[in-house]
């Protein structure tokens, strides 16, 4: 689901392995499963469940997508 009405009382984050150039996503940490653009700040916020989030993090941290 997407749309671009944020919830109240976000905490938007980049990882640290951003490079600054823009081309990275923002993780909302008090609604886990939020992202959005880095670039388009006001554009849409994707939401997926925080099981499935947390799911697609552990299979990143894990290298299951290889080296991205």
């Amino acid at each position: 689901m997407h749309d671009r009405q944020g919830p109240t009382n976000t905490a938007w984050r980049k990882s640290t392995h951003s490079n600054g150039q823009g081309g990275c996503v923002e993780v909302d940490d008090a609604h886990p499963g939020h992202v959005r653009d880095s670039k388009d700040p006001d554009g849409p916020i994707l939401r997926f469940a925080p099981s499935s989030w947390a799911t697609f993090v552990a299979a990143t941290v894990a290298g299951e997508f290889g080296d991205v």
